[in-house]
């Protein structure tokens, strides 16, 4: 029987829940987006996702989710036959290079270990292999959301730079925006793409881009067919000064509050919040991993993902199944495996508007999912998180 009474714990990796807040300011009339109140209130916006992406690069924003973002990227930077580097990091890195081979664009994936996330030495070692400079891009996912691996976007950075290649360097920071931190200009990102349904606290529909002047130029000579994500229809300088059509007036209403919130936190201390609950579920995991039972998916402690958890369970046992008594039972909603790690995993997404019960409520209804699911692990992970939680609020 299907849990009826009490609020819905949500603990997807996006959508993620929805701060009442949020909720209150998208629930006004619709408004002139060409007005003067709209446009004060795009312009807030903007300078926030500028603070949150650390750049002053020019920001887009379409009426969109994230992989509208992804395909504005591929279309207004690339020609037919242009060739770039997918790094491998699972199912969602895997999917944006299928959409650039969509277009015509020739696709070198760069394998990896998904538990691993990307080597920056094999980065680096593969550019400089590439003599005749004929890769225009690099294409990296800097939360794989499907794995919960948080890749090393700094080394690879510098990777790049080491073999002095001119290669464009785009990033997906879906599932990082607002959770852990990102730099674009000192990492030198020339494409940055973002949601509004994870870190932001808004629901799906609107999607970011930051593009850098390197990138703007490149826009400028690019012979693929775009006319809904045309850059040069959109920007003037490095400001966004049309939408292509109607604007979304209500998630720009949301997204002003939830910049809003961010700020009153603080950035520094949101992304030390994001940390500290994803430490607690590591740690209710690895209590669990005793006795042949689950363990984190992210094997690499430096690339474990403060947005989100993915548990592998043991060999034999459904993950589906944890995850539908989760659900069913006690009203906690998961998330669950894609691609090559469907029945493998389960998600658990911690980013957002979230505090310490609601993760410990979530981890208690998953601790119990687990006992009647019949799977083997460990006892006394929540308990594990809550003194981890305790002794970091004893330090303040």
């Amino acid at each position: 029987m299907a849990a009826t009474r009490g609020r819905q714990f949500f603990q997807n990796p996006g959508p993620t829940n929805i701060p009442d807040r949020v909720l209150r300011a998208m629930d006004r009339p619709a408004l002139d987006f060409m007005g003067a109140e709209f446009r004060a209130i795009a312009a807030e916006c903007y300078e926030g996702l500028r603070a949150l992406l650390k750049t002053e690069a020019a920001i887009l924003v379409y009426a969109a989710s994230g992989h509208g973002a992804w395909e504005a990227a591929i279309v207004n930077l690339f020609s037919p036959g242009d060739k770039v580097l997918v790094l491998e990091s699972g199912y969602f890195s895997l999917n944006w290079g299928r959409l650039a081979e969509e277009y015509g664009v020739v696709v070198e994936t760069l394998a990896s270990d998904w538990r691993a996330g990307i080597d920056p030495a094999a980065v680096e070692a593969r550019l400089k292999e590439d003599k005749a400079r004929t890769l225009k891009a690099v294409l990296l996912v800097h939360n794989e959301t499907s794995t919960g691996v948080a890749n090393r976007c700094a080394e690879i950075r510098r990777a790049i730079d080491a073999a002095h290649h001119p290669a464009l360097f785009m990033v997906d920071v879906i599932s990082s925006l607002g959770s852990f931190d990102f730099r674009m200009d000192e990492w030198q990102a020339d494409v940055v793409v973002g949601g509004s349904q994870k870190g932001l606290m808004l629901p799906p529909g609107m999607a970011f881009t930051g593009a850098s002047a390197k990138a703007l130029r490149a826009a400028a000579s690019a012979r693929l067919p775009r006319v809904y994500w045309d850059w040069r229809r959109l920007v003037e300088g490095n400001r966004q000064t049309k939408f292509p059509g109607t604007a979304p007036v209500h998630l720009f209403y949301g997204l002003q509050e939830a910049l809003r919130m961010i700020a009153e936190e603080g950035l520094d201390q949101v992304f030390a919040r994001h940390h500290r609950l994803a430490e607690a579920t590591r740690r209710a995991v690895r209590v669990w991993r005793s006795n042949d039972g689950p363990e984190i998916f992210a094997a690499d402690p430096r690339v474990q993902s403060d947005s989100i958890t993915a548990v592998l369970v043991p060999e034999g046992q459904d993950a589906e199944r944890v995850r539908q008594i989760a659900l069913d039972r006690f009203n906690v909603s998961l998330g669950g495996g894609l691609d090559r790690l469907g029945g493998r995993v389960f998600r658990i997404g911690h980013m957002g508007d979230l505090n310490e019960p609601m993760l410990l409520g979530a981890l208690a209804a998953v601790e119990m999912a687990l006992e009647l699911a019949g799977v083997p692990h460990g006892k006394g992970g929540v308990a594990a998180a809550m003194d981890y939680l305790a002794e970091e609020a004893r330090r303040g």
